[in-house]
């Protein structure tokens, strides 16, 4: 076995981390009879050799071993493998288009991506790897990875036929992984498909049965795959009606009638032909869940490893006992795979993923509740709807005794916002119950608030000052406290006097200081409490090295929310002004403004606007803005700008110079084109159409088209963020009012504020 292993030179090749000289003792490793040795080599290869994802040189030269290892069946964990290779031969069209690009240009036979692969041998192979390594040393960094990516799709794909003779094997293991490679992987996909349909009815193990079917779904969605036929049968095997699928059970499946099967083949449709899904989709699939996990509830809770069962060393070990632990006491656990695949294949459908989602909440079964919450965070954060209903019924999980149930609906509504309104009640009513879970407890850095107590400080929710006042009297107060409190505005007053204590406590001769006295100045700040002028004032004179200019600006930013009231301030503000490319300069001449309302800091601000730092120079925008008129020697710079590369750049210098001169002529065509070209900065864009008034109404279609959009401007797939539903939330309500205004049934706000 492994023949050859140690004639290659692995010390000359790479991987993540460096040389690949160790490649050779995990591909033993991988062979190895000890469970232990064969976990740590697995998780080795994707820690290094295949680290997330990415294809090495060290990469594409295991191909030819592991193939090796799959086929011996004295090899124990081979489905791990496959799932391995299956993932270094996934490739994406990206690959495969700079294939065909290369095989062509080379010389190589045309026809499309199947053609290249069936007409290369090996030796083949190994030639455009050695012609790609010396073109890679010229080209750019990108255009290597793109190659060796494409390498590795021709390297598993030339030897896919292997994963054929595995359908049938004994272990159910390797029958699992095999039909997903089959899938994504065998060239011929035609026959393939075949191969898929025949193993289906004398397979006996469920999750290699549904496996099968995925496959199918797969095969369709392949570039040149046989997606006709595949729907076809998918179709057939969906099938509504139990009496023609039992006629046809000895050659669609053991069972064609089985609830598992038919949810599956929908799941698959809605993937790669969702015109082909039946109209009742909702109800079928509910039906078809109910019949496979049964309605009576599962009493049974998720079992905890046991004491003397050790927490695994590796990565990929954790995750398994994590699954493990997720799926125990669960009936049908792998319903939840195929609902959370029928629910994402849904995409838009978002009136049909809700109705699943809500039934799924009401069930009696928690393990169902738990998949529910979960696919109900993915929906909400990626598409608008009518939410009101699922949020209440989130909320209803708070109280729920399972733990993770609790966890995992508090974890979702965290990220809602004022989406959460519907759940308040049920929030201050967990809140109250378990003042431990008001502040969150870090192995490292500073606490945090509990999720439930910002989620509910973000709803504005008077309800949350309790949990707040006993953080403030916390040694360590919660790094994220202030923003809570800005989220409370006015509703958080009372905390001022505490807020006040504790910024007199603050130890300036600490490096500590900034990390104590952040939350509590931009508390003060969110609140206006005046009052707490002499606390900040004793910050901004006495900051210490450790982090000033940090501390300075929030010490300024607060200054400037009180006011008039800060009048006091003046002369060490001034102070700070005096260096012109200092950032602390720009916050105090834009604290200036707002105590003062004097023009002597117009100057600093316009040296701003040449700053090197993109974020000064934005910022030094945004300050010219808020002086409206009075900044009228700013237009030419601010003219200028509107065609600066930066597109974050010319929107800001945009709404400045419509603030000061009021002109929405030079205004409107760069906040038009900013739109269409980033989607993120369309909440501020929206904002400044609803100040433009009538005059935007050039920009209403844009307006009215985002309203009418399904997804969430900032839907990105599987990349998000905690602010996602508010961003576009804000959004939606800014086009409100600007289509409000534009149309003349709103107050309208013209040039300079």
């Amino acid at each position: 076995m492994l023949a050859g292993l140690y004639e290659i030179d692995w010390a000359a090749m790479g991987h993540a981390y460096g040389s690949a000289e160790e490649v050779p003792e995990l591909l033993r490793g991988l062979a190895s009879a000890d469970a232990g040795e064969r976990e740590a080599a697995l998780d080795a290869m994707y820690g290094a050799v295949h680290h997330q994802g990415d294809v090495y040189d060290s990469t594409l030269a295991c191909i030819p071993f592991l193939f090796e290892l799959v086929a011996d069946p004295s090899v124990r964990d081979r489905g791990r493998i496959v799932v391995l290779l299956t993932s270094i031969g996934g490739g994406d069209e990206v690959a495969e288009e700079y294939l065909d690009e290369i095989v062509i240009e080379g010389g190589g036979p045309a026809g499309g991506f199947g053609d290249t692969m069936d007409a290369l041998d090996g030796e083949d192979i190994l030639g455009l790897l050695d012609a790609e390594g010396a073109a890679a040393t010229e080209a750019a960094e990108a255009a290597a990875w793109r190659a060796n990516y494409a390498m590795a799709v021709i390297a598993v794909r030339a030897q896919a036929e292997v994963f054929t003779e595995l359908v049938a094997d004994p272990d159910p293991e390797v029958r699992r992984a095999v039909p997903v490679a089959l899938g994504a992987l065998h060239g011929e996909t035609a026959r393939t498909l075949d191969v898929l349909r025949d193993r289906l009815p004398v397979e006996r193990d469920t999750e290699t049965r549904l496996a099968l079917v995925e496959a199918v779904g797969t095969l369709a969605l392949r570039r040149g795959g046989p997606a006709a036929e595949a729907a076809d049968w998918l179709v057939r095997l969906a099938g509504s009606r139990a009496d023609d699928l039992a006629v046809r059970a000895s050659e669609d499946a053991p069972s064609a009638a089985d609830p598992g099967l038919r949810l599956a083949a929908l799941a698959q449709l809605a993937r790669c032909a969702p015109e082909r899904l039946p109209a009742d989709i909702v109800p079928t699939a509910i039906a078809l869940l109910r019949a496979v996990r049964g309605e009576k509830p599962c009493n049974r809770s998720p079992q905890e490893v046991p004491a003397e069962r050790q927490v695994p060393a590796t990565f990929i070990g954790r995750l398994r006992e994590l699954r493990e632990q997720a799926e125990a006491g669960r009936s049908a656990p792998w319903a939840a795979d195929l609902l959370r695949t029928l629910h994402t294949a849904l995409d838009d459908r978002v009136e049909d993923r809700v109705a699943l989602v809500l039934d799924q909440l009401r069930s009696p079964d928690w393990g169902r509740r738990i998949d529910a919450v979960w696919m109900s965070g993915g929906l909400v954060r990626g598409w608008r709807g009518q939410y009101e209903e699922l949020v209440a019924l989130l909320g209803q999980q708070l109280a729920d005794p399972e733990g993770r149930l609790r966890d995992g609906a508090a974890s979702v509504l965290e990220n809602l916002y004022g989406l959460a309104a519907p759940a308040a009640d049920a929030l201050a009513e967990a809140v109250a119950a378990d003042p431990g879970s008001w502040v969150r407890e870090w192995s490292q850095g500073r606490p945090s608030l509990g999720g439930m107590v910002k989620t509910l400080a973000r709803l504005g929710d008077p309800r949350a000052l309790p949990a707040l006042a006993s953080a403030l009297d916390r040694p360590d107060i919660p790094q994220d406290l202030g923003y809570a409190i800005e989220h409370l505005g006015a509703a958080a007053a009372p905390l001022a006097p505490l807020l006040r204590r504790r910024l007199a406590e603050v130890t300036l001769n600490d490096e500590e200081a900034y990390d104590q006295a952040e939350p509590l100045l931009r508390g003060v700040a969110a609140i206006e409490a005046s009052e707490a002028f002499p606390e900040v004032l004793r910050i901004l004179r006495g900051a210490p090295k450790a982090r000033r200019d940090w501390l300075l600006c929030s010490a300024i930013r607060a200054l400037a929310r009180f006011g008039p009231a800060a009048s006091d301030a003046l002369p060490d503000l001034r102070a700070l002004v005096a260096d012109p490319g200092s950032c602390i300069a720009l916050e105090a001449a834009s604290a200036l403004w707002a105590i003062e309302r004097n023009t002597a800091v117009l100057p600093v601000l316009l040296a701003h606007l040449d700053s090197d730092s993109p974020h000064t120079r934005r910022s030094a925008a945004e300050a010219l803005g808020e002086l409206g008129p009075a900044a009228a020697g700013a237009v030419p710079r601010l003219r200028e700008l509107l065609t600066d590369p930066a597109v974050w750049m010319r929107v800001d210098a945009a709404v400045a110079l419509w603030r000061v001169a009021g002109d929405a002529g030079p205004v409107l065509p760069v906040l038009r084109s900013a739109w269409s070209e980033n989607v993120h900065t369309r909440a501020v864009i929206a904002g400044c159409l609803a100040e433009l008034g009538p005059a935007a109404a050039a920009a209403a279609p844009l307006l009215r088209d985002e309203l009418a959009a399904v997804r969430r401007h900032n839907n990105e797939g599987d990349h998000y963020g905690t602010l996602d539903v508010c961003a576009d939330e804000q959004l939606l309500l800014a086009c409100r009012r600007a289509l409000s205004r534009i149309s003349g049934t709103g107050p309208v706000t013209n040039g300079g504020n």
